[in-house]
C-alpha cells in the first residue's frame, strides 16, 4: 500500500513539474544576459541574475499605460459578470415564472456559438455606436457569461428551501432575500466566477486588438505582442515582461485558491 501510495505521488509531483516547467524557465530566462538566451544548448539557469532586464522591460514600452488600462478593464467586467450572473442566476435557479426553462435553454444554447462567429457583428455594433477605442467597447460585450450564469445557477437552485420559506415569514423580500442571505451562501461559486471573469479579461488579445488602434487603449496581451514584434532579438526582455504580465494573475490565485477549489467542486457536488 505505501509502495502505491509512493509511486502515485512520484507520478504527481512529474506532472506538477511538467506543468510548472515552462513558467520555471520563462523567469530563468528573464534573469539571463542577452548571449545566455542565444546559447547552445539552452541554457536553464543564468550565471548572474539580472534583475536589470526588468526595468529595461518596463523602460521598452509603456507598459504602466498597459497596466492600468488592463486592470480598469478587468475589474470592470468582473464587476459587471457578478451582477449579471448573481441576478440571472437567482431568477434561473429560484423564481418560478412561464417559459424559464425554454429561454435557459436558449442561453446554454448560446455556448455552443464559437466566439469568432460574433466576432464581426459585435465589432460593427461597436463602430457604429462611436465606441471605438474606449473602455466600453472592451467592458460590453463581456458584461454577461453563460457558465457564469449556470454556475450560480446550480448553487443557488441547491439552496435549502426552508432558509426562503423562513425568510419570507419574517418579512423579507424576493431581493433582500437575494442580497442579504442567498448571495453569501454561495460565496465559494461568486469567488470562482469573478476569478474565471477576471482571468479571461486579463488575457485577453484578439478582441482589444480589433477595437483598440490607439496606443494609450492598449491592454497588456495586445502591448506584449506589439513588444515581442519590436524586441524578438532580445529574448531575455520578452521574458521579463512576460513574468511581470503574469505574475498580478498568479498572486490573485493564491490568495484565492481554497475558495476558488470549493466553487468548482461544489458544482459536481451538487
Amino acid at each position: 500500500m505505501r509502495l502505491k501510495k509512493l509511486i502515485s505521488h512520484i507520478i504527481l509531483a512529474g506532472g506538477a513539474l511538467a506543468m510548472a516547467f515552462p513558467f520555471l524557465w520563462l523567469l530563468s530566462t528573464s534573469l539571463m544576459k542577452k548571449v545566455e538566451t542565444e546559447a547552445v544548448p539552452i541554457n536553464l539557469v543564468p550565471s548572474v541574475p539580472q534583475f536589470i532586464n526588468y526595468v529595461n522591460a518596463l523602460k521598452a514600452a509603456p507598459f504602466g499605460r498597459y497596466f492600468f488600462n488592463t486592470v480598469v478593464v478587468s475589474v470592470a467586467v468582473t464587476i459587471c459578470v457578478l451582477v449579471t450572473s448573481i441576478l440571472a442566476g437567482y431568477t434561473f435557479g429560484r423564481l418560478r415564472f412561464k417559459g424559464k426553462n425554454v429561454i435557459f435553454a436558449v442561453f446554454i444554447a448560446t455556448m455552443m456559438v464559437p466566439f469568432e462567429v460574433i466576432l464581426i457583428p459585435n465589432s460593427l455594433i461597436i463602430q457604429r455606436l462611436g465606441l471605438q477605442n474606449t473602455y466600453p467597447a472592451l467592458v460590453l460585450p463581456w458584461a454577461a457569461n453563460v457558465f457564469s450564469i449556470f454556475l450560480l445557477r446550480q448553487f443557488f437552485q441547491s439552496l435549502p428551501q426552508d432558509y426562503h420559506d423562513a425568510a419570507q415569514i419574517d418579512g423579507c423580500s424576493e431581493w433582500q432575500f437575494l442580497w442579504r442571505i442567498a448571495v453569501p451562501m454561495v460565496k465559494p461559486a461568486l469567488i470562482t466566477v469573478g476569478l474565471f471573469a477576471f482571468l479571461g479579461s486579463w488575457n485577453s488579445l484578439l478582441w482589444p486588438l480589433i477595437v483598440t488602434d490607439d496606443k494609450s487603449m492598449r491592454v497588456l496581451q495586445v502591448g506584449l505582442t506589439t513588444f515581442l514584434e519590436e524586441e524578438q532579438a532580445f529574448m531575455n526582455l520578452l521574458m521579463a515582461a512576460s513574468a511581470f504580465v503574469t505574475a498580478p494573475v498568479i498572486i490573485i490565485y493564491l490568495f484565492a485558491q481554497r475558495r476558488f477549489i470549493e466553487g468548482v467542486s461544489g458544482v459536481g457536488l451538487k
